[in-house]
């Protein structure tokens, strides 16, 4: 937790640290299991005293956290303990399907919020409430609660959206060191007190990936920079200014070694905080350049030179106060630093601008010496408190997502701890004051309204006594009469208010409260307020004053006449804004006090809260003095007392803290019905079917109880599952209650019916996973049938189309053929003449012929009728072969039949002229077809010497029609 201090002991304190482990150890020898409850709701009995044993036993077991009921203690270790917070450790706590069963931690609360926003029933915005005494470790604690969401909040998929997230998680963690420097102090009771109230809102996307952030501050105490109690200190930043600029810095912002600073206490004490160089990394991611810090850091110098500036008693009223001979120097540092003229900042400081009448007319008249000392200082907290909060600004802009961007958010309130210094002001008042309202938010969440919510439900239940704060309340800021009414009517009044008549009307119109005391041993007029944490005494001088923080308009004037960039931007010359500063005559309204403010902005923090899901998480000091091993009881229980920490652990170990409404309830675990086998549909029982037919209201809200006490019988089975499967012995009937509208319960019966509605879903799941995977085969099989069908069916009108087309080719060509062999007919007829065919049938047949058989007589008829396209046949390269191929073209030639070599052969190439009636052609036979299917129907066969490639080209004798060619016959003999 808090690395605050690393425990030097020495002297007394020493020794009586040794006596106390010494009686610890005897304690822990009589009762050793006592460290080890983590959980207070186990402690028997419980009491202030076995609790206070068992956290100060954890404490000396290096155990720092402990679960309270719905709380979570936090004891301080004063020393680091960096394995407490590692990034390992932070991912185990994610990766853990149950993570309250691992030890307690603060990663147990953020993961635990974390779910619940991940949750698909019904997400809800969450919020982390961290109270304690100032030093406890809230600061710490929300610290380390961004850095765990930081961690397991960003999941990015892409590596650009990857380097997105780790930017975006890089300025949020950044934001912190700078918010610390600027509002955080050292204390008397805390090294790193938070002098202002923050809620951190962490933005989420539907994703639950962090998308940004936004911060929004609280009451911050601006007086801290002029006026510092004894042995504490300002804030960080001038430390770290002071002592980690480098020599070329601190001459351009006239800040030289071993330099006296009145608004700079106690700077030789070194603090781990004291770390300028962190700083400046910050601001740097945060989008806040060398050029911008370096005048950030230049407009401190600026104040703390003014801090500088004194002033003399003026011995005549009627002149103003003079300056001492130290301080002339430090105005023209501060003037030139500041970048404002050094005759009108003086003349500011020492002169007021009066406006009186109806004409509005302008007196000047010198200030007294506490008149120029609170001018000089209402300049540094306006320009200190103006600086912060444009800070804030610039890292809301640096962090702050799209609000389109994310729909759920997880705040961290990390508010003042309760405080009770010897002088106690207005900023305790109302550091108090919202603490009295954070506990009232928890008894009204938790303690109250739980044991109400029982008694309306109808549950029998024992109350249990608790403190309520309510009277507090009512005394601070209740109607129509309270402390903060009386300041503000003090404040209206517009007149002299001295402290002494203060007190006297706040002691006589509050006399009847209960929670008013007063301390009849104070020198100085004072009132007591019993808070919950316990009494607490508030001084009234300068009460009022504090409340009206005026800032007189010339100061204002002064300031926006500056040449420095930075205070140009912070006090703008906007004539509306002077308008609106400068009200004149009757129309001036009323001018809002700290306090009104104040309480303004604590209800809208807590109107954000209960629109929220709280946890919370109590931040407990060991001791005051912040050394570690160090547990003073009597510290520790004031502290257990003030926050009623006994009562929470009383009701949470009593009560149900789980309450779901009926309806919610139905829907998460009616598929518990499952488990059971029901062998008839009783009145408990209703089918599915009825669930979804039309009902009137009177019939649904029956149907809603039957299936609800159908569960509700189911728990006992599986409580009897559960001990079976664990220890029988502890078969216990099931912790649950149904009221009138909600079903309580303990956390243990929530995590079974989560467990079992887990098994009946994967059930489901297999099966809907099995019957979806057969659905989808069987749909995969009748697709591919499909397929086979259809391919079928394709292929088979492919090939009828391929055959029509063959067909119709081929009755082409069969037509020209005929029409080709009709006209060749005829025009042989003409030309042969007058020969008859009948001779080629009436030629002897030689001695030497032979007779061809009948399947050769057929095949030579049919080559016959188509004898031209045996011919192309017979001289195809493809074709038949040996004595078929002379067949044909035997056949074609239309031969007599007979043995070839048998018929004589005769040369006619030495006879004279041509015996032949008809010329010879002038060209070879083409067949062409279009589209024809013979693949050689557009070749013209080359004609050889010793080939007959056409009828034309056969030699016919007049005188011997019978007998052919010698070169005819030769051919064919080869």
């Amino acid at each position: 937790m808090l690395q605050q201090v690393n425990g030097h002991s020495s002297g007394s304190g020493a020794q009586g640290g040794e006596s106390l482990r010494e009686d610890l150890q005897e304690f822990l020898s009589g009762e050793a299991p006592l460290h080890q409850l983590d959980d207070l709701t186990k402690v028997n009995p419980v009491t202030l005293e076995t609790v206070l044993r068992c956290l100060q036993a954890r404490y000396a077991a290096d155990t720092f956290y402990t679960n309270a009921g719905c709380t979570l203690v936090a004891l301080n270790p004063f020393k680091p303990v960096p394995q407490l917070y590692s990034p390992a450790l932070m991912r185990e706590y994610h990766a853990a399907p149950q993570p309250q069963k691992l030890k307690p931690h603060i990663f147990t609360v953020g993961e635990q919020t974390y779910r619940n926003v991940k949750s698909l029933i019904e997400p809800v915005n969450q919020s982390i409430i961290v109270s304690g005494e100032s030093g406890a470790g809230k600061t710490w604690t929300s610290r380390c609660l961004m850095k765990f969401y930081a961690v397991v909040a960003a999941s990015p998929t892409s590596q650009e959206s990857h380097k997105i997230a780790e930017r975006i998680e890089q300025r949020i963690l950044n934001s912190n060191p700078v918010m610390e420097a600027f509002g955080n102090a050292c204390t008397l009771r805390n090294n790193n007190s938070s002098r202002f109230g923050k809620f951190i809102q962490l933005q989420l996307n539907r994703a639950q990936q962090m998308t940004g952030a936004a911060v929004q501050t609280y009451l911050l105490e601006k007086t801290r920079v002029a006026c510092q109690a004894s042995s504490e200190r300002n804030f960080h930043i001038f430390y770290q200014i002071c002592k980690g600029a480098s020599m070329d810095e601190r001459l351009q912002w006239h800040l030289p070694e071993g330099a006296a600073f009145f608004w700079l206490p106690n700077p030789e004490r070194t603090l781990e905080e004291d770390c300028f160089k962190v700083t400046r990394e910050a601001m740097l991611h945060l989008g806040i350049d060398t050029t911008a810090q370096n005048n950030i850091f230049q407009v401190l110098a600026g104040l703390l030179h003014l801090g500088n500036i004194r002033f003399a008693h003026s011995e005549d009223e009627a002149q103003p106060c003079h300056l001492t001979s130290d301080a002339k120097c430090s105005l023209r540092t501060s003037a030139l630093l500041l970048q404002l003229p050094e005759d009108p900042l003086l003349e500011t400081l020492r002169i007021r601008t009066i406006r009186a009448g109806r004409q509005q007319q302008v007196f000047r008249k010198p200030c007294s010496r506490a008149e120029c000392d609170t001018r000089r200082d209402c300049v540094a907290k306006l320009v200190y408190a103006r600086l912060f909060d444009w800070l804030v600004s610039v890292i809301n802009s640096s962090i702050c997502a799209d609000p389109a961007s994310w729909t759920t958010f997880i705040g961290l309130l990390d508010v003042y701890g309760f405080e009770s210094f010897p002088n106690n002001s207005l900023e305790q008042l109302c550091i108090n004051y919202a603490n009295e309202k954070l506990q009232q938010h928890f008894v009204a969440h938790y303690l109250r309204a739980q044991q109400e919510e029982y008694a309306v439900e109808g549950l029998e239940w024992s109350f249990v006594n608790y403190q309520d704060n309510q009277t507090c309340l009512d005394l601070i800021e209740g109607s129509p009469i309270s402390i903060c009414s009386l300041i503000n009517e003090e404040c209206r009044l517009n007149r002299p208010s001295s402290a002494a008549q203060l007190q006297t009307r706040i002691e006589s119109a509050l006399a009847g409260s209960p929670r008013l005391g007063h301390n009849k041993l104070s020198r100085e007029p004072s009132f007591v307020v019993l808070h919950y944490a316990g009494p607490v005494q508030y001084h009234t001088a300068g009460l009022v004053e504090k409340n009206k923080d005026p800032v007189p308009p010339e100061l204002t004037g002064l300031l926006q006449q500056s040449q420095d960039p930075l205070l140009k931007v912070l006090f703008p010359t906007d004539p509306e804004e002077k308008a609106q500063e400068e009200p004149s005559g009757q129309s001036r309204a009323p001018v809002l006090t700290v306090v009104s403010k104040f309480k303004a902005s604590l209800e809208q923090l807590l109107q954000v809260l209960h629109c929220t899901t709280p946890h919370y998480i109590r931040c407990i000091k060991p001791n005051s003095q912040g050394q570690a091993h160090s547990f003073l009881q009597e510290e520790v229980l004031s502290q257990l007392e003030a926050c009623g920490l006994v009562e929470t652990i009383h009701i949470s170990a009593a009560g149900f803290p789980i309450r779901i409404p009926h309806r919610n309830f139905v829907e998460r675990y009616e598929v518990l019905r499952r488990l059971c086998a029901r062998t008839s549909s009783g009145p408990h029982s209703p089918s599915p079917a009825e669930g979804h037919s039309e009902r009137s209201p009177c019939t649904e809200a029956a149907t809603l109880q039957a299936v609800l006490q159908d569960i509700l019988h189911t728990l006992p089975t599986l409580t009897q599952a559960a001990a079976t499967l664990g220890d029988p012995a502890k078969a216990t009937p099931a912790p649950v209650h149904c009221g009138k509208t909600k079903v309580f319960m303990t956390d243990s019966m929530l995590e079974l019916l989560e467990h079992r509605r887990a098994q009946v879903l994967e059930q489901c799941a297999r099966r809907i996973q099995g019957s979806w995977r057969r659905h989808w085969h069987r749909k995969q099989e009748r697709q591919r049938r499909a397929a086979v069908l259809i391919q079928a069916a394709i292929r088979s009108w492919l090939a009828r189309k391929h055959l029509q087309r063959l067909h119709t080719a081929a009755t082409v060509i069969k037509r020209a053929w005929r029409k080709w062999r009709i006209g060749m007919a005829f025009l042989a007829s003409k030309e042969l003449d007058g020969v008859e065919e009948k001779h080629f049938s009436q030629v002897p047949l030689p001695t030497g012929s032979f007779l061809l058989p009948q399947t050769q007589t057929s095949l030579l008829a049919a080559i016959i009728r188509l004898w031209p396209l045996g011919l192309v046949l017979a001289n195809a390269a493809v074709g038949v072969r040996g004595f078929q191929r002379k067949l044909v073209v035997w056949a074609c030639l239309q031969l007599p039949t007979g043995n070839p070599s048998s018929y004589p052969v005769q040369i006619a190439q030495g006879q004279t002229g041509v015996t032949s009636i008809r010329a010879l052609p002038q060209g070879s036979i083409k067949f062409h077809c279009r589209k024809s299917p013979l693949p050689y129907a557009d070749i013209c066969p080359e004609p050889s010497p010793y080939s007959v490639t056409g009828f034309n080209q056969i030699l016919l004798e007049r005188h011997s029609l019978g007998h052919v060619s010698s070169s005819t016959l030769t051919w064919l003999g080869n």
